[in-house]
């Protein structure tokens, strides 16, 4: 079971090349997966990385520009082939609706499961989804259509019980999860065991930030601030900074500025432009300003 694992599958921006595919991750947290945007060739790209179907609950659309939702229609038409019963849960901006509802309409009616929408308010940061493992919140983001990028954080989990401690003092089994949520043992003596000789802290929770398709947003640094992993869209090298505003994207500097201004730990840059054979450029560019960047890249897995 992954404890905390983002899985790129596609890392390249809209105009389709031999280098990359469209954009689209999942994180795997505790044996259930996330999946961010949905790109075309996203479910042939989980094949390759035997990455299971039957996990994924909950998808997350930035924005409706296709390299980021054209994926949609076959995954969810595979899901239905596959058997899947329990409900899809589908989160964006409101204007995906649209496209679901027409999407559902032609191409996947009788499926054996719902697909429950959950409309996104781009324009503010707020709790969208949360289960016992995660918290997801949106990061309003600055592009040419509603766009909001996606910020995971982990729930903190238990403490850790130290088992020869329990077996020494013979803690019964029905206070052991007390004991986990800090609570201090009592003996039947009535002696008082403190919590700490008993349990070790847990592993701090972690955070990842995804940023999607986006012009350079300073107003985002709040919301990002000290995660453990930074996705950043870095589509354009700084010679082309023009080119990245007129289509309200950001350079690779940039997305760096980004991330040592919110103090991230690491940064991971992607979607990037298919004018560039190569995205090492990028990365050097990168560096200059945030030293602990990464380029992903289709197949990567990163553990948190």
């Amino acid at each position: 079971m992954a404890d905390f694992e983002l899985n790129i599958l596609g890392c390249g921006s809209a105009l389709p090349t031999t280098r990359h595919l469209a954009s689209s991750q999942i994180i795997d947290l505790r044996d259930k997966l996330y999946m961010i945007d949905c790109g075309e060739g996203t479910q042939v790209q989980m094949r390759r990385m035997r990455i299971k179907f039957s996990r994924l609950n909950h998808i997350f659309i930035s924005h409706l520009h296709g390299d980021h939702c054209f994926g949609l229609p076959g995954l969810i038409s595979t899901l239905g082939m596959l058997g899947r019963n329990g409900d899809l849960f589908i989160h964006g901006p409101k204007e995906l609706g649209t496209y679901l509802d027409a999407m559902l309409q032609l191409f996947c009616q009788g499926l054996p499961f719902h697909v429950q929408f959950n409309p996104v308010n781009t324009q503010e940061h707020a709790l969208i989804m949360e289960d016992r493992s995660v918290s997801v919140y949106s990061i309003p983001l600055k592009h040419r259509i509603p766009c909001c990028g996606f910020l995971f954080k982990e729930k903190q989990r238990d403490a850790h019980i130290i088992r020869e401690m329990i077996d020494f003092y013979q803690i019964p089994v029905k206070d052991i999860q007390y004991i986990k949520q800090g609570a201090d043992y009592i003996t039947p003596e009535g002696k008082c065991i403190p919590n700490h000789l008993l349990t070790r802290p847990a592993t701090p929770a972690r955070t990842y930030a995804y940023c999607s398709d986006t012009a350079y947003l300073p107003e985002i640094i709040p919301y990002i601030r000290q995660v453990d992993l930074l996705y950043h869209e870095a589509t354009f090298k700084d010679a082309d900074a023009a080119r990245a505003h007129e289509t309200f994207h950001s350079t690779a500097k940039e997305a760096a500025t980004i991330a040592r201004d919110a103090e991230v730990k690491r940064l991971l840059i992607g979607h990037y432009s298919a004018r560039y054979e190569d995205p090492l450029p990028l990365k050097q560019e990168a560096v200059k300003i945030f030293p602990e960047t990464t380029l992903a890249k289709e197949g990567m897995k990163i553990n948190l």
